[in-house]
């Protein structure tokens, strides 16, 4: 195989035409933060699929889902994969969708060549298209296999934006969700599905969301119409797609010219605390926002200590940091003393972390 070149600035926004190998092998190294991938699922499909009536199903039967043998498959897989992960930055990672014809066979080569799953998410789909033989169970879900780039690698995780969609409950790893119809489900200009394996936004949507912050650049290798680029572009992530079938790419193309992002205030999800910049206590009263010589009263009414210049507490002859200082009092291993320390302003007692929010906002409007 020829060496390609590779690239030295990473093409952005853009549909690069060509085999998602060769094309991945021209990026430059570690350039990329997620890679979404739904790549051919072999189906190996042996003659057309009646529904009772006799009327035929659209189903997957396209050139490029055809491979000679697993073989075949399985070193085409070993192939884009060890692409992909050249390509992904140290802190990136990959999603890939597949059903049981070769989810299997993808999750093993991802172990092979060196990523690390970090979960398998399963997508019932609410409405799925019935077995029409009646031999079967009716295949009603799909499987995202979801890995960072090797063990320990640090990866984007918006565990707080995800349970906000999920209505304040933690998201699990099996996700109900419709496939595409409707509106939303492309035509060609015979008024047939554009794409046999469209998939729905709120699928996108709801990956992107988790595993992607705005200014990223996610990577879909098996591009078609374009759903991947689509949700990107609306939550303001930068995308990349590649893809073969010219006529995918002419659909792909309309469709992200009538895409809109999002307005960048409604960019902003939810994180967890541990995420949020760092406010030193001590910033308070280098701010004149709590003055030396200032009582704190604990949330429980029971405790008081004054404030120190250097920005410790002192109280009963303790002193130390505010959590140090609400311990002891407490005869507890450990104390936020953020929530446990309240001041006084006009007449109502308000917790210390106001303050510090306050300079968060300061923070996060400056950036």
């Amino acid at each position: 195989m020829t060496k390609v070149k590779e690239a030295a600035v990473l093409p952005r926004n853009e549909i690069l035409q060509g085999d998602c190998i060769e094309i991945m092998a021209g990026m430059p190294e570690a350039s990329v933060d997620l890679i979404f991938a739904d790549p051919p699922y072999n189906l190996q499909l042996r003659g057309d699929l009646h529904r009772p009536d006799n009327s035929r199903v659209d189903a997957v039967d396209d050139e490029w889902d055809r491979f000679a043998s697993f073989e075949t498959y399985d070193a085409f897989t070993r192939a884009w994969l060890k692409q992909a992960r050249r390509i992904l930055k140290p802190n990136g990672a990959i999603w890939v969708i597949g059903s049981y014809h070769n989810i299997f066979r993808v999750g093993a080569a991802l172990q092979d060549e060196g990523y690390w799953i970090l979960n398998d998410v399963v997508w019932r789909k609410s409405n799925p298209m019935p077995n029409f033989r009646g031999k079967r169970f009716t295949n009603a879900h799909e499987t995202m296999i979801w890995a960072s780039k090797s063990e320990g690698a640090r990866y984007t995780f918006n565990y707080e934006a995800l349970k906000s969609l999920n209505d304040g409950i933690q998201m699990r790893s099996d996700w109900v969700l419709p496939i595409c119809n409707g509106g939303e489900r492309l035509k060609d200009a015979n008024g047939d599905k554009a794409h046999p394996t469209q998939k729905p936004l709120g699928l996108l949507h709801r990956v992107l969301v988790g595993a992607t912050n705005p200014g990223d650049v996610v990577l879909d290798p098996f591009f078609g119409t374009g759903t991947t680029g689509a949700v990107a572009k609306m939550l303001g992530r930068d995308w990349i797609g590649i893809e073969r079938d010219a006529g995918y790419i002419e659909v792909a193309e309309r469709r992200m010219k009538d895409i809109r992002a999002y307005d960048r205030s409604a960019l902003q999800v939810s994180q967890s605390k541990r995420a949020a910049p760092r406010v030193p206590f001590g910033q308070l009263v280098e701010r004149g926002m709590l003055r030396p010589g200032e009582t704190l009263v604990s949330v429980n009414g029971k405790a008081a200590a004054k404030v120190r210049a250097d920005g410790t507490l002192v109280a009963d002859g303790v002193n130390g940091s505010i959590h140090q200082v609400g311990a002891a009092l407490e005869g507890a291993p450990s104390c936020n003393g953020w929530t446990y320390w309240c001041i006084r302003r006009d007449g109502k007692t308000v917790p210390i972390d106001v303050l510090r929010q306050q300079i968060r906002s300061e923070m996060d409007t400056a950036g």
